[in-house]
């Protein structure tokens, strides 16, 4: 119930950092992320009893404080709330952990849908090419006041593919095909399916216009290919392929050329007279919160505009919160996926292993590409911070990883039946 606690406190802090009294809101949001997290609990403790006792805790103070973060930038668009729906996405988020949990009694049963999660994977990205672009991208379902992002539930289901496939071919990806250096190329029959796939979803999503989403499952790809194979060289060529498709692609899309002359020239608008774009107000955020922060409430990342409570909701947490207040978020979301490390290595089936480090890679590769997009490290993607921005599909999508985290951390962690002295082959047994 830590978790619970520290994101009340968050949001009673920013009732008094605005000069009100504590929120009215406050008894209930305690409480019902409270019941929420209990019942998550209780899912756990019944169904996955030997599961990493971190990973739920975790997850839940990442979701709670990312509820007082769109609470508090709220305040600053009264006409347009965007706390209410997200609690309710988590709501739903929380409920379908519990589903997984309960349901899915053994991660290796996905080993036998894996053909069937890359066909409903490609559907789901292609189906948003077919609806209005939304700020650029076409990457959303809009019918009837409803929204949804499909390729972030896309995500999960070509991890399982590519784990798999990945699983299914190590050996022949290793120690098969020719040498180029000191890099061995797998052979194309074995490496032909997986590569497919993962074009026909890159070339979907550049349709799309959504290069972040691109680039993670290019990353996804290569860091499971490593992991399959143990050979560091893919690393280095996944980096590289990685900038010469993003060159390729902005040269060619205005709205990717764009994001990347905004990082390129973050101070172009105020030279020109325009005022600071996007990026420059982020830079400044930052830079005013220093090493502890302005507080919490107390910030003016509200000047970045209409992104403030999606791509660059970081930005508010750095000004309010300051460098301090980054590192720890930025170690709860090393905990997270530690943790998910930590079941893989756990596992003795290739399959179970390959999954974890996926789904463990996702939210890292997303922090990565939103934390370097919003400082000005790489250009900007438009994707969402996993569980602290506002974005429904997203924090459902990231409590389905996490599920799936706690499933295989309960198969890594549970012991082991002791040999039957008497068996066949074993120490003084019968031969």
């Amino acid at each position: 119930m830590g978790a619970v606690f520290l994101s009340v406190c968050g949001y009673v802090v920013v009732g008094f950092a605005r000069a009100h009294p504590v929120p009215s809101g406050a008894a209930g949001y305690g409480a019902g992320l409270g019941g929420l997290a209990l019942l998550a609990h209780l899912a756990v403790r019944l169904r996955a009893p030997y599961a990493d006792p971190l990973l739920l805790p975790t997850a839940v103070l990442l979701n709670g404080l990312g509820l007082v973060l769109i609470f508090r930038l709220d305040l600053e668009t009264p006409a347009d709330p965007a706390a209410p729906a997200q609690l309710v996405w988590s709501t739903v988020g929380i409920g379908l952990f519990i589903a997984v949990v309960v349901l899915l009694r053994d991660h290796q049963t996905l080993q036998r849908y894996a053909n069937a999660s890359a066909a409903v994977g490609l559907l789901l990205m292609v189906v948003p090419i077919f609806f209005p672009a939304v700020n650029g991208a076409r990457i959303w379902i809009r019918a009837a006041g409803f929204s949804i992002q499909p390729g972030e539930f896309a995500k999960v289901l070509i991890t399982v593919f590519f784990a798999a496939y990945l699983a299914a071919n190590r050996n022949a990806l290793a120690y098969t095909g020719q040498s180029v250096g000191r890099l061995r190329l797998p052979a194309g029959r074995v490496l032909g399916p997986v590569v497919t796939i993962w074009l026909i979803s890159v070339g979907v999503l550049v349709l799309e216009r959504d290069l972040g989403t691109s680039l993670l499952f290019f990353g996804i790809f290569v860091v499971l290919l490593y992991a399959a194979t143990g050979r560091t060289g893919w690393l280095a060529v996944g980096v590289l392929l990685a900038a010469a498709g993003s060159a390729a692609v902005s040269a060619v899309e205005p709205h990717v050329n764009g994001r990347v002359r905004d990082w390129l020239h973050p101070f172009a608008g105020i030279a020109a007279g325009r005022g600071p774009g996007q990026l420059a107000q982020s830079l400044f955020a930052f830079a005013a919160g220093g090493v502890f922060g302005t507080g919490l409430g107390q910030g003016h990342s509200y000047l970045i505009g209409f992104a403030q409570k999606s791509d660059f909701i970081l930005a508010t947490w750095g000004e309010e919160l300051g460098l301090a207040g980054l590192t720890a978020l930025l170690v709860l979301y090393a905990l997270l996926v530690g943790r998910g490390y930590q079941a893989a290595l756990g596992l003795r089936d290739p399959f179970g292993s390959l999954l974890a480090v996926g789904l463990a890679a996702l939210p890292a590769l997303q922090v990565f590409v939103i934390a370097g997009g919003v400082t000005g490290l790489i250009p900007l993607t438009g994707m969402a911070l996993p569980f602290l921005a506002q974005g429904g599909s997203s924090v459902v999508t990231n409590w389905i990883i996490v599920a799936l985290l706690v499933r295989i951390s309960d198969r890594a962690r549970a012991p082991r039946p002791a040999p039957d002295p008497a068996a066949p082959g074993a120490p003084g047994g019968a031969r």
